[in-house]
């Protein structure tokens, strides 16, 4: 899969299967969140992996969706040393979901709704802030599954996204 179309193609995965993903395949996810650019290259974040199910169980009343994070085979905590480069942890969090979909991995940033006590639950210092949790699993039936080739004007014709004559101004806003 180009990264074309990976990132055309890429869709929220919620739902997961219970197995397991591959100590290689996780760490080419993350290689991919280390890859990412940052701010004077800074790279500010740091990533706690969670795969211990009661750990999940525990983390995921942290989030804005629990059932995400507590029925996924691996959880990526984004930490972030610097707060202010939030912009960073984005860039960081879209390089390995990016990644695990061209893996077959499916994968959903999750919001935190209660950082002081995921900051608690997996000591991270209290001068880090967490932005995301990347829930990460193979995708269960009914979920959208990454595909080697596909279409990606017909994909982009059949979600639910703004045409770009929509979204895109030339030269000023109100330019056409």
């Amino acid at each position: 899969m180009d990264a074309y179309l990976a990132v055309v193609s890429k869709r929220e995965v919620r739902r997961y299967t219970e197995r397991p993903i591959p100590q290689e395949i996780l760490r080419q996810i993350l290689e991919a969140g280390r890859a990412s650019g940052s701010s004077r290259n800074r790279q500010p974040w740091r990533f706690v992996v969670v795969m211990d199910r009661a750990r999940l169980g525990e983390i995921s009343r942290f989030v804005s969706r629990p059932a995400n994070v507590a029925e996924c085979a691996a959880a990526v905590v984004v930490a972030l040393l610097q707060p202010r480069l939030v912009f960073d942890a984005g860039r960081t969090a879209q390089n390995m979901m990016l990644a695990a979909w061209t893996l077959r991995i499916g994968s959903c940033p999750n919001t935190v709704v209660d950082e002081t006590g995921l900051k608690a639950a997996l000591g991270i210092p209290d001068e880090a802030s967490i932005p995301t949790v990347l829930s990460l699993g193979y995708p269960a039936p009914g979920e959208p599954r990454p595909q080697a080739r596909a279409d990606p004007a017909g994909k982009l014709t059949r979600i639910n996204r703004l045409p770009l004559a929509e979204l895109v101004r030339r030269e000023t806003y109100a330019g056409a």
